[in-house]
């Protein structure tokens, strides 16, 4: 009997999705978050700490640039939904804000304290927030963008699958593009791993929760991107996802990074010269061509 697709056992899924095991040098990128995270606090004009919500989980942290017409660049973090925070990745705002955008990074609370469908919710709220907010900083309400890396990308699908109109009062629009980089789509694997004491998955949520299971109708165009040295099943989402995707009638387009394992998928956007950015500025540029 298999537990999900080919495999069978628990250990099967682990190697598989057990991402930290994965990388024998994971402390050295866990060390690189802190340090370059603190650097970016320290030189980047920011507003640390602003609160979007009622729960004191619910802050989000803003590099500004220097235009009031800037693109907004909202980026999630990953940590399977149940790990790090908004301070460990500031260093993503280096790229995107050289290249004048207004980047702003979400906290958000973790399982087990509240379920996925929670998160959800506050990263939804998180982009409320800034739409309405933000003459109070410098970007344009009209030029929201959202990114998100593993977790993070995950979270990515399902604010572009959100009835801002109906459920917010804001513009169905709302969102110009999305970039989800090495992201979860389908949860039914999980429920069978590790994660599952942490994430309390069940099968509502994983229906619920899970973008490949509920693609949306009319949305803006989407990015998936994912590290050629990641995990075939990893690597598998994405591209499943995005077949999905483009097979509904929704523009999308994938970023190939042949060399780059999971936590270096993100890499590129401490450099506003990397690809990643330059797929950053395509992706802009697709949403405002008209």
């Amino acid at each position: 009997m298999m537990l999900y697709r080919q495999f069978a056992t628990q250990e099967e899924i682990d190697r598989e999705y057990d991402v930290e095991k994965s990388a024998p040098d994971f402390q050295r990128y866990a060390e690189f978050n802190i340090n370059e995270s603190k650097k970016a606090r320290d030189e980047l004009e920011c507003l640390l700490d602003v609160p979007f919500g009622p729960t004191v989980e619910e802050t989000l942290d803003i590099f500004p640039a220097q235009d009031p017409d800037a693109p907004i660049l909202v980026f999630i973090h990953g940590g399977y939904w149940r790990s790090n925070s908004s301070k460990e990745f500031s260093w993503v705002a280096r790229g995107p804000v050289a290249l004048g955008f207004t980047v702003v990074i979400i906290n958000y609370a973790l399982c087990p304290k509240v379920t996925l469908p929670e998160i959800t919710r506050q990263t939804r709220a998180a982009i409320a927030w800034v739409q309405r907010s933000s003459k109070t900083f410098s970007g344009s309400r009209r030029r929201i963008y959202v990114a998100g890396h593993s977790a993070g990308g995950h979270q990515v699908a399902m604010l572009l699958n959100t009835r801002w109109m109906e459920d917010y009062g804001l513009p169905r629009d709302v969102i110009r593009g999305g970039f989800a980089i090495s992201g979860l789509f389908d949860l039914r694997p999980l429920r069978f791993s590790w994660l599952q004491p942490m994430l309390q998955l069940t099968e509502d949520i994983v229906q619920t929760q899970s973008p490949l299971l509920r693609l949306p109708d009319r949305v803006p165009p989407l990015f998936v991107s994912v590290g050629g040295a990641e995990s075939s099943e990893l690597r598998r989402q994405s591209a499943d996802y995005l077949h999905a995707w483009k097979a509904a009638g929704l523009r999308g387009w994938s970023f190939e990074q042949p060399e780059a394992n999971h936590f270096m998928a993100i890499a590129g956007f401490i450099d506003k010269e990397s690809k990643l950015c330059a797929s950053l500025r395509r992706l802009v540029e697709t949403c405002e061509a008209g």
